[in-house]
């Protein structure tokens, strides 16, 4: 009887599909309209954009219900919706006519997509931290653009500097700190694999400190 339930239950056919499809399509939709609505509000509404805005709209909203789902279809979820936010963002920025402002967005919404996968945790311990290590890496990406984003609107000016030394100085240091985390696992190949973070590391660090300092 055990084994006659537990198949009937490996049956049971998915029954949340449809709502999370609905929900998925109607945030997608309020998402569209309220940025075209603002954009028409600002007197720099390009209608043709919605030909790239909406079909971005339409992607992420197929990958909410995988995510939302779980499983092994999270992911492809999570990468469907973020490729559907780039394609969104990117018909936002020509529907605003901003492109030439705002092209620090398109260095921003992938890294923070990479970013997001931060709370993925694989069991080896040499994958997990060189999956940390380009998470983080990708997050310095993101605040790497919304520095440019500042500079394109005038908040920061940095004049001469070789400012983005510091970010590549961020760079070796996260780098050097996943090698080093790795120190304390037991597994085989652990010196070769902290070797080859650490060299990487120190020379993006010298290079940082080198543009940053004028050298």
């Amino acid at each position: 009887m055990s084994a006659e339930a537990g198949q009937i239950m490996a049956r049971q056919p998915y029954t949340g599909g449809a709502r999370h499809w609905l929900v998925s399509l109607a945030v997608a939709g309020l998402a569209a309209a309220v940025t075209s609505t603002v954009a028409q509000g600002s007197g720099h509404f390009h209608w043709w954009a919605g030909f790239v805005l909406i079909p971005g709209a339409l992607i992420a909203a197929s990958g909410g219900p995988m995510l939302a789902r779980g499983g092994g279809l999270a992911f492809a979820g999570y990468v469907v919706v973020c490729a559907g936010a780039l394609v969104f963002a990117t018909g936002a920025l020509l529907m605003f006519g901003v492109m030439g402002r705002g092209w620090p967005v398109m260095i921003i919404v992938p890294c923070m997509a990479v970013a997001g996968t931060y709370a993925w945790r694989p069991a080896h311990p040499l994958a997990r931290g060189l999956h940390r290590a380009v998470a983080l890496l990708a997050l310095t990406g993101a605040l790497l653009g919304a520095t440019f984003q500042l500079i394109r609107a005038g908040v920061v000016d940095f004049g001469d500097t070789g400012w983005w030394g510091a970010f590549l100085m961020l760079a070796g240091v996260i780098v050097a700190g996943n090698a080093a985390e790795l120190i304390r696992h037991r597994m085989p190949y652990r010196l070769q694999a902290i070797t080859l973070l650490v060299g990487p590391s120190v020379i993006s660090f010298l290079l940082g400190l080198r543009f940053l300092r004028g050298w």
